[in-house]
């Protein structure tokens, strides 16, 4: 991390949370970010659900939920970058405050609430994307719909043309009831519903559905099989949590999403578990707690085929993306793997 960066940080952190987080987009949208120089190797290059990736690292959504920077983030060395989640009215979310640091921790807690400016507007930035980045969408259900499941549909509908792929996020624990979309027929209904909408599409983009950590291992089975039944291209392992767990901070005890790095062995417990429920049969995205290369490379021996980061960026800064690339690329090239796909699954039974 260099001084420029070390500093911003330390500046970042002396403002609420929230306030934290504007100014990283704000300084992302005026070039001011540090610019990150893109690790290339025929190592971390790999394709996932259709998608070659630069690298195998990726921005998580809710960093950047309306679209806002993706000049800068462009810029920042990731492998693809997901934004959102957008629904498609906008709202406000939750009352404030609803953003936490937990320091000694190194965990954030968050209680959002889909706070974006809908899919209109998502969609206007999202058609002024730059070019040679894959760019992906957090679909998201307006806390007032009458038919959330269709919400979904309704975002694919009108982003889904300026995509390259899109996440069903049904695992927030901050919009009431939502986590109830994760159950059988609900889902599979939801599923369906997205799936109607991509086939409609100018160019069809792979679907992904994002889950919970705190599943049983009978939910997740129930789970793994609609991914398998409905046909989606793929599953990411795991949104945030609500465990609180052995942590330390004052804000432990705040309602919300718990990410980063207390998030971290539960989040790959499930992806291990996934995994070999679907045996290869399906990509996974493993993202929770993720804060150094060993750990990313933990993920992917655990079942991921690619990563996403996001939480960690908050004590880390921008810096991570090419720590975790460099990283990675050593630990491939250590244990004489060509590539990551090589790796994928490798050290799975260690996390079961």
């Amino acid at each position: 991390m260099s001084l420029v960066e070390r500093a911003g940080l330390a500046l970042l952190h002396r403002c609420d949370p929230e306030r934290a987080h504007g100014l990283a987009l704000q300084a992302l949208r005026l070039g001011l970010a540090p610019r990150q120089a893109p690790v290339i190797s025929d190592r971390l290059r790999t394709r996932v659900a259709g998608l070659d990736l630069p690298n195998p690292t990726g921005l998580a959504a809710g960093f950047d939920k309306d679209a806002v920077a993706l000049d800068g983030l462009a810029r920042a060395g990731f492998g693809f970058v997901e934004v959102g989640a957008v629904t498609p009215l906008p709202q406000p979310g939750n009352p404030r405050p609803r953003l936490f640091r937990l320091n000694e921790d190194r965990g954030v807690i968050n209680r959002f609430g889909f706070n974006n400016a809908g899919a209109e507007a998502a969609a206007a930035r999202l058609a002024r994307r730059p070019r040679g980045q894959i760019i992906g969408i957090n679909l998201g259900a307006n806390k007032t719909s009458e038919d959330r499941a269709a919400d979904f549909a309704r975002v694919l509908e009108r982003c889904g043309p300026h995509v390259d792929f899109a996440t069903v996020n049904v695992s927030s624990p901050n919009t009431e009831k939502l986590r109830d979309l994760q159950g059988r027929a609900a889902l599979t209904g939801l599923l369906a519903g997205v799936l109607e909408v991509r086939a409609g599409l100018p160019a069809p983009v792979p679907v992904f559905l994002k889950i919970a950590p705190d599943l049983s291992p009978d939910e997740l089975a129930e789970i793994a099989e609609v991914a398998l039944e409905t046909g989606i291209d793929g599953i990411i392992a795991t949104n945030t949590t609500l465990a609180r767990d052995g942590l330390k901070s004052r804000h432990a005890h705040e309602a919300g999403g718990l990410s980063g790095a207390p998030l971290y062995e539960m989040s790959t417990r499930v992806l291990a578990q996934l995994s070999k429920l679907l045996d290869g049969r399906m990509p996974l995205i493993g993202v929770g707690g993720i804060t150094s290369p060993e750990q990313a490379y933990e993920k992917i021996r655990a079942g991921a085929s690619a990563v996403q980061v996001y939480s960690a960026l908050v004590f880390q800064g921008l810096s991570l993306v090419g720590q975790i690339n460099r990283g990675l690329d050593a630990a491939l090239a250590r244990a004489g793997f060509a590539t990551v796909a090589e790796a994928v699954g490798t050290g799975r039974d260690a996390w079961l």
